[in-house]
């Protein structure tokens, strides 16, 4: 470069399209250049190259000169690189303008220098040349040619403030523009995301027209009656519907509430809040909607409370429609969902209606959220989700817990829940536990101490809260997981009837074949098995310290590196073991098969890690795993089109009739002939299509999460069993019953399961069978009371005074003045 006038001013602007490296360069008038050591403190802010000096060149009154169209600028070196020092005797001086280029150097001037600055791999802007020892060097010369000398000084070292500042804008200088995406592009996004919604809505609207046309087609619904329609309400639906119809006819929604919450109507001598008893908000928004809407001009209450139930289930066909799209990132999985869910229905018609809502509307939805909660864990404690996130979602529990106890009337059963304990330990442990690094031994030692940590306080918790909040409610559950499980043995009738139930035993085999013959168990297990594999895969890099990547392509062949994935597999592994065991849960656990057998199938990611595991070299694996993830879906729909649409069409197009004369001749009865204030004693299924039917006052009722009515229960079921006349006539009696219905199905009762009677478990409770060995036989010198009551023959008669029969059932009046003649 050649020297410009700034020389006369006692700078030397050296090295113009570089600044220097290492500090500022200052000029002392007459003093010689000496090179100065240089110490690397910290990392050095890096320098852009200026036309015309740069910064960090202290020369304000050095005139800039332009670049000419023949110079390039040559990159800087790396501001991390360590560039080494001219050894001691090299002397700096400015190379010729020009020199900078691999090829076109100029000669030394006056005896060999050193450029000042350092070149790159083609020899750079500025050359260094060592120049020989004793050569001699006129100062007048030096100073024709190089001006005054130069002293380079170590820059200081920058703030820590001045580090983070210049590290901010080095990293916002290196996040690249965001690209415009074409429009084409945009539109086919659009489009794939309009055409995915008008799916997931078309299939939810079409599962509740099914719904609608099966059940009219089953029930013959619209050219029934009233009294006709509401005898097909079964078991508790009965108790809820009668409810909603009470909501109805209040003459406020103020009075109907508290009607409810007060209610004395129902269970003689008993009052209950409904309300709380039975979790009725459902009922209540449904009756609030019907009237304000202005419905009661056009459709009839039952229909506007079973079109909202089937409504419902639409929309769980639709979410169940967006969850696997959004997994599987195709709506083609939302289809196969929809397909294999609607195939592998279990008469949704006869649950209970109660139950299409969760924490507010399910009085048992704490123990579902128990499970996420628990998930969730796992994830957290293997480090495979963000923990903020996950402590968000606690905090959402935290608060839907605290406000569902307030506005269910302050139910202790959600103080005592096992997910209010596991939150709180959650919350506790994260406040104890300690920042280390991860990947090292001690984070691993204090992963293993938190996850005791959290199991101890749970169960402390958990435990605490029971010996200090009073609580009923969920007591006769524990003991009957105890039963379940086979860690407890009772006679106790209500345990034994319980465990009879067919909801409440181990899935048949029929549950089985029907899944397979679906396609849907089969496919479930090859999902379920590749994702739980590679989830051990991710978990055992993690305990290896390895980190998860931020985002994972399909050439990974990684599927359990997606946090959702590895939720939903822990998820549906813990409801499918509660599910071999309680077939009931099948409702819940199903939804969750279709969902993730479709995602699976339709997953390129899944087929890709099979690929990967195999090993396989004669075909393009992603290729193949992108052609298999639209093959396969398609094959089992259309499979399933074939096999099962006609079989759907035949069940819409059969005119089925439920018939129940019986039934309906004992309601018109009791609606003619029995007073306004008599109370009716029976089995509980029958006292709830009573109070639905007439609104007469029963002694018991359907419902199973209440000690007291389960004992009422135990004790109006003695009818069937061996005790005296007088025994049956004080129980009756104690509950004020006024009228006694005695069910000819129950008392002649042929059961498929031995010792599953209602007549069998009472002599069991009874002490009148065997039902293990060594027990003791206690014979009853008393016959079976259903039998004896209907040959009317003291002292049978002295108590009980039949005043109607049919077929199904005889009722008899309980006599208040008992008369011993015979």
């Amino acid at each position: 470069m050649i020297v410009s006038d700034s020389l006369s001013r006692g700078v030397t602007n050296v090295a113009e399209s570089k600044p220097p490296l290492f500090g500022k360069s200052r000029t002392r008038g007459g003093a010689a250049a000496r090179p100065t050591s240089f110490a690397f403190q910290g990392r050095q802010r890096p320098v852009a190259a200026a036309v015309g000096g740069a910064p960090g060149v202290e020369s304000p009154s050095c005139p800039r000169r332009l670049r000419r169209p023949s110079e390039t600028l040559r990159p800087l070196p790396s501001p991390n690189t360590l560039v080494p020092w001219p050894p001691a005797g090299t002397r700096l001086a400015a190379t010729p303008e020009g020199g900078g280029s691999g090829s076109g150097g100029a000669a030394a001037r006056s005896g060999p220098r050193v450029a000042e600055g350092f070149g790159d791999a083609e020899g750079g802007t500025l050359r260094a040349a060592r120049e020989p020892e004793g050569a001699p060097a006129s100062a007048e010369t030096m100073a024709e040619e190089e001006g005054p000398p130069v002293e380079l000084r170590q820059r200081k070292k920058p703030k820590s403030s001045e580090n983070k500042e210049s590290a901010k804008e080095e990293k916002i200088s290196d996040i690249p523009a965001p690209e415009r995406v074409p429009k084409h592009v945009l539109f086919q996004r659009f489009a794939k995301i309009f055409i995915g919604c008008l799916a997931a809505v078309t299939s939810g609207m079409m599962y509740a027209l099914y719904l609608s046309a099966y059940h009219e087609r089953k029930f013959w619904f619209s050219n029934r009656q009233e009294l006709e329609r509401e005898i097909t309400f079964q078991g508790d639906s009965a108790i809820y519907y009668s409810y909603y119809k009470d909501m109805l006819k209040a003459p406020s929604f103020e009075r109907g509430v508290y009607e409810l919450t007060h209610n004395n109507k129902t269970v003689s001598l008993k009052t209950i809040n409904a309300v709380q008893q039975m979790s009725l908000y459902p009922e209540l928004i449904a009756s609030v909607l019907y009237q304000a809407t202005g419905s009661n001009e056009i459709i009839e209450p039952v229909y506007f409370y079973i079109g909202i139930v089937f409504g419902l289930q639409g929309i769980y066909v639709t979410a169940l429609f967006v969850t696997s799209w959004l997994m599987s990132g195709t709506w083609l999985a939302g289809m196969l969902t929809v397909a294999w869910f609607i195939i592998n229905r279990f008469c949704y018609l006869l649950m209970s209606a109660s139950t299409y809502t969760f924490m507010m509307m399910w009085e048992y939805s704490h123990y579902l959220l128990f499970l996420q909660a628990i998930s969730l864990f796992l994830l957290d404690i293997f480090s495979l989700k963000q923990n903020d996130k996950v402590y968000e979602v606690y905090k959402i529990y935290i608060f839907s817990l605290f406000l569902g106890y307030l506005l269910q009337f302050e139910n202790p059963a959600l103080l005592v829940s096992p997910l209010l304990s596991l939150v709180a330990a959650l919350m506790l442990a994260k406040c104890l536990q300690l920042n280390v690094k991860k990947g090292s031994f001690v984070a691993k030692i204090i992963k293993v101490i938190n996850f005791y940590l959290v199991c101890t306080l749970t169960i402390t918790l958990n435990i605490i809260m029971k010996m200090f909040v009073p609580h009923k409610e969920n007591g006769h559950m524990l003991k009957f997981l105890e039963v379940k499980f086979g860690l407890n043995m009772t006679k106790n009738f209500t345990m034994n009837w319980l465990l009879c139930q067919e909801s409440l035993q181990a899935p048949s085999q029929d549950f089985f074949l029907r899944l397979t013959q679906s396609s849907l168990l089969p496919f479930y297990i090859l999902v379920l098995i590749i994702c739980f594999l590679s989830m051990l895969q991710v978990i055992f890099r993690r305990i290896n310290g390895k980190s998860l990547k931020e985002t994972v392509t399909l050439e990974d062949g990684q599927i359990g590196e997606r946090p959702e994935i590895i939720y939903h597999v822990i998820h549906t592994i813990l409801l499918g073991s509660l599910a071999m065991v309680i077939e009931g849960l099948k409702y819940i656990w199903i939804p969750y098969v279709c969902m993730l057998a479709a995602f699976g199938v339709c997953s390129p990611e899944l087929w890709m890690t099979l690929f990967k595991w195999l090993r396989l070299r004669t075909v393009h694996p992603v290729l193949l795993a992108l052609i298999l993830s639209m093959a396969v879906p398609t094959i089992i729909g259309l499979s399933l089109w074939k096999e099962f649409f006609p079989r759907l069409m035949t069940e819409l197009m059969e005119l089925q009739e439920f018939y129940d004369p019986d039934t309906v001749e004992l309601m018109t009865w009791i609606k003619r002939q029995a007073p306004v204030a008599a109370v009716f004693a029976g089995s509980p299924q029958l006292m709830g299509a009573i109070k639905l039917c007439t609104g007469w006052m029963v002694t018991s009722l359907p419902v199973y999460n209440d000690d007291d009515l389960l004992k009422r229960n135990e004790n109006i079921y003695q009818i069937y069993s061996k005790r005296s006349a007088e025994d049956i006539y004080k129980i009756l009696t104690s509950y004020k019953a006024n009228y006694l219905i005695v069910e000819d199905a129950i008392c002649n009762e042929v059961g498929t399961m031995r010792g599953c009677r209602v007549k069998d478990l009472l002599d069991i409770a009874n002490g009148h069978m065997v039902c293990e060995e060594g027990d003791k036989l206690t014979y009853s010198k008393y016959g079976r009371f259903c039998h004896e009551v209907k040959i009317n023959y003291s002292p049978y008669v002295n108590y009980f005074t039949r005043v109607y029969w049919n077929r199904s059932y005889f009722v008899y009046k309980i006599n208040t003045v008992i008369s011993f003649q015979s």
